[in-house]
Parts: C-alpha cells; sequence; structure tokens
C-alpha cells in the first residue's frame, strides 16, 4: 500500500532572515500535503519531529543576516544541534530540497554535492559583484534527481535573487573539471543556465546528491507555482507554472516509495 498524499507531511523550516517560508509551504499545500512550518529553534528544541515528516525544506531568504557567509550560521545550528537525527532522516531515504539560501545552507553542511563527506563545491559571489533579481531561462538536465522527473528535458523559466549564486568547485582548473564531470556523469546536475547568469561553472544552477534525493537550486520554484506569477501579464493564465512541477515530482516520489 502507497501512502496517501494527505499523510505525507513535509517540515519547512524559518528562522531570523528566511523570508520565503510561506510560499514554499503553500507550494507544497497544493499538492494536498500536510506542509508545517517550524522555528529553527523548535526543531533545535525537539528533533525528534524530524521523524514524522517525509520532505523537509530550507527555503530562501537570508538566515540571519548571512554574516559569516550565506546560510553558514543556518549549517552550524544544524550541524552542531541534530545532525544524528537528520543522517537518520536521510537514512530513511526521505527528500532534503534547499532554495537559494537554502542551497547555500545544504552545501554549507556538508550534504551536497555528497552528503557528510569533503566539500568540494561552495557558492560564492556572482560575477557582477551585486544582488541579481530577474528570471532566468533553464535546461533541465536528464538526472537522478526526484525533484526534476515532471520536467526532464524541458527549458523552463524560473526567478533569482541572489548575490551568492556563483557555483564554484575546489583545487585548480583541472580538479575543477574533473569534479563537474563526475558530477555531470553521476547524474547530479539537475539544472543549468541556458546563459551565464552570474558566473556559475558550466552555468549550474541545481545539484542533488548521489542519490537524487537531496536537492538544491539557487532558483525560486516556490515563486513560480503559477501562470499568474509569471512577470508578463499578457501571458497569465490559470495554467499551472514551472515550479509547480518540482513540487509535484517530489511528492510523486513520495507515493511511490513509502
Amino acid at each position: 500500500m502507497t501512502i496517501k498524499r494527505s499523510d505525507i507531511k513535509a517540515l519547512i523550516i524559518t528562522g531570523d532572515g528566511i523570508n520565503c517560508e510561506v510560499e514554499t509551504a503553500a507550494a507544497f499545500r497544493e499538492q494536498g500535503i500536510n506542509a508545517e512550518i517550524i522555528h529553527i529553534s523548535d526543531l533545535i528544541s525537539h528533533p525528534h519531529r524530524l521523524n514524522a515528516a517525509h520532505i523537509l525544506a530550507l527555503p530562501g531568504g537570508f538566515s540571519f543576516g548571512d554574516e559569516i557567509g550565506s546560510g553558514q550560521i543556518l549549517a552550524l545550528k544544524i550541524k552542531y544541534s541534530f545532525e544524528a537525527e537528520l543522517k537518520k532522516f536521510i537514512n530513511d531515504k526521505k527528500l532534503v530540497i534547499g532554495i537559494c539560501n537554502g542551497f547555500q545552507a545544504l552545501v554549507r553542511l556538508g550534504l551536497l554535492p555528497k552528503p557528510f563527506e569533503a566539500r568540494e563545491m561552495t557558492l560564492t559571489h556572482n560575477d557582477q559583484g551585486h544582488f541579481i533579481n530577474q528570471w532566468v531561462d533553464l535546461n533541465v538536465t536528464p538526472s537522478l534527481c526526484a525533484w526534476t522527473t515532471d520536467l526532464e528535458g524541458m527549458v523552463i523559466s524560473l526567478p533569482i535573487r541572489h548575490g551568492e549564486g556563483k557555483i564554484v568547485f575546489k583545487g585548480d582548473e583541472l580538479t575543477q573539471e574533473k569534479t563537474y564531470q563526475n558530477l555531470y556523469e553521476n547524474g547530479q546536475i539537475a539544472l543549468s543556465y541556458t546563459e551565464n547568469v552570474n558566473g556559475s561553472y558550466q552555468n549550474i544552477a541545481g545539484v542533488c546528491d548521489p542519490t537524487g534525493r537531496i536537492f538544491g537550486l539557487m532558483p525560486h520554484p516556490e515563486a513560480a507555482i503559477s501562470q499568474w506569477l509569471y512577470p508578463s501579464g499578457k501571458d497569465k493564465k490559470d495554467q499551472k507554472g514551472f515550479g509547480e512541477k518540482i513540487f509535484s515530482s517530489a511528492i510523486k516520489y513520495c507515493e511511490s516509495n513509502f
């Protein structure tokens, strides 16, 4: 028996500086699941609440003011407060998504591109040296990612709004290219910009872990779940937006695996 959609639960973290939790929860609720917004302090106090969830979401924003690096303090709070519970969550084959600031936190936490291994990737300041707020086109690369199965092979449009979205790899030029090729061949490059938006290595916009269950991306799918959210007024329709399919892909994974 597969799990009923109404029994699927997502936990969406909020806290100082996070500002996209409401939209992210709404995107999950549009899929007919139970989405709960939880403050990071409450999750630190009650880490067992992870056990009842199937999805953990780290939304966008500027957690703790990005004072020592985007997502760094959030990552440290998670690591030193409930890392053991998070490892169990991941080992139970549950889903994790980090959007923008949440992606930065997942990388600094060491969950991407390979969970709990030595870090070989980070996100740094855009080539432009300033914050970017615009809609971009993205290639949805064939990959292992459980979050993009409903979009695979498509070119989609999503908004970005970040100052530190440039993906870089550790090491010299040859080492960086080898790291990229390994990720690509492993099916871990899930999204790439159609053009150079921020200087990100090979235009990478989103990556998953080797299982496809942990996904980090700089664009904001929760801000594109409906055509009404797209910039062109004349094209507004009642149809779903591309972002909706990222959430629907995840729910279908849950229905098939729990």
